[in-house]
């Protein structure tokens, strides 16, 4: 596949997810796809649409910050926009094989705006 459609592919899911249709993503993920994030290790696509599926009706959609393609991978950088109005920052590596979703590494981000100053940080007793 090349860079762009895997890009294209890439915005479908998010699409997707932003808008809670199930129907939409099916197809965009493989039968042996597998799942990575600070909370989940490597679960597989069956676990994923139990545990990590009824968390798209919490987002209104996604404002992508950078899309870049590396090969047979996308690198994601996103701004959420969560029901009620919180954002927040994330960062993905999707994989792609055959126009579907194999692998996603999650990477959280921080809360939009920024609980520290600027120049500054948050304490962590």
């Amino acid at each position: 596949m090349g860079t762009d459609t895997n890009i294209d592919i890439v915005r479908a899911v998010f699409a997707a997810y932003g808008s809670g249709n199930r129907a939409q993503i099916e197809p965009l993920i493989a039968a042996d796809f597998h799942f990575t994030s600070p909370l989940d290790n490597r679960i597989d696509r069956t676990v994923y649409f139990e545990r990590c599926w009824p968390n798209s009706g919490r987002l209104d959609g996604f404002d992508f910050i950078y899309l870049v393609p590396d090969g047979d991978r996308v690198f994601v950088t996103y701004e959420a926009r969560a029901v009620g109005g919180r954002r927040l920052r994330n960062t993905e590596v999707h994989t792609l094989r055959d126009g579907q979703l194999v692998e996603v590494e999650v990477y959280f981000g921080w809360s939009l705006p920024h609980k520290a100053k600027a120049g500054g940080f948050v304490d962590q007793e």
